[in-house]
């Protein structure tokens, strides 16, 4: 069953205002939601200087600020060229906590979309956990974001923060073209074979059908939980994405499940015109 999709980001309502890190108050709070959300022992935190220069050179540090002015979340990324044309690289999204699940990850994409669409900026990537369903839903479903690949442990063998601990740093890398990214429509995927912890992979590609790829509830419960069960999901769904990206077939969209079920991938085969 598919339902009506949020194409893109709504519009800004007063609860949170979205505008550039100005200054070290800023840059500094931005350093601070980074050690929140990552773990203060996060590798790879980008630092003040990088915040304040890449705004420069046609990168982007944006912050979502609520009524009291206060950082809840911020958005980081570079822009290069890639094959003579410009493309935007979007290294790093945080939001607090208590502010998920309320569009304001979904402002801060709308404001970078409006920016780089302002000086010519068309295709925007980023890499995103494929086990962590919440960020599958806004990336795959809501913002229509294409997958390019799947990269095993892409920021290395060790854990860079807490959220890549356990279970390693595998990423899809995927590309964001706001004017023509919507998910695709695809008509009772429910009936296609399921990929699952419990029933393996041995019907990874059926003949002429698509597979739906599942994946935890909260990966980072799981991982505190039952960490063996999490290494085991990471080890079901790398081969199953490998192997499916592999054969041609792409992802058309991400269902999010219902209370007390899981989400999933609706991959669908080469040969689909849709």
């Amino acid at each position: 069953m598919m339902h009506d999709k949020e194409r893109g980001p709504p519009a800004a309502t007063p609860a949170v205002s979205i505008r550039s890190l100005r200054d070290y108050g800023d840059l500094d709070a931005c350093v601070a939601l980074q050690h929140l959300t990552w773990g203060e022992h996060c590798r790879e935190i980008v630092p003040p200087a990088v915040l304040l220069v890449a705004q420069k050179l046609g990168g982007l540090a944006l912050g979502a600020f609520d009524r009291t002015g206060s950082l809840v979340g911020t958005l980081f990324g570079m822009t290069g060229l890639m094959d003579g044309e410009p493309v935007h690289w979007s290294h790093m999204l945080a939001v607090r906590e208590e502010w998920r699940d309320r569009h304001v990850g979904q402002l801060l994409k709308g404001e970078q979309r409006r920016r780089l669409s302002a000086i010519g900026v068309h295709r925007i990537r980023w890499t995103f956990d494929p086990l962590v369903a919440r960020n599958a839903h806004v990336n795959v479903h809501r913002l229509g974001s294409r997958v390019l690949e799947y990269v095993e442990d892409m920021y290395g063998d060790s854990p860079l923060s807490l959220t890549d601990s356990v279970i390693g740093s595998d990423r899809l890398v995927v590309e964001w073209r706001p004017r023509e990214s919507a998910a695709e429509a695809v008509p009772t995927p429910e009936i296609w074979p399921r990929v699952t912890l419990e029933h393996g992979v041995h019907q990874m590609l059926p003949e002429g059908r698509g597979v739906l790829l599942e994946v935890p509830r909260d990966i980072q419960a799981l991982k505190q939980a039952d960490p063996e069960r999490a290494v085991a999901w990471r080890s079901l769904t790398r081969r199953a994405f490998k192997h499916l990206l592999g054969g041609g077939y792409r992802v058309a969209d991400f269902l999010r499940g219902r209370s007390g079920t899981r989400g999933c991938y609706v991959i669908v085969p080469p040969s689909d015109d849709r």
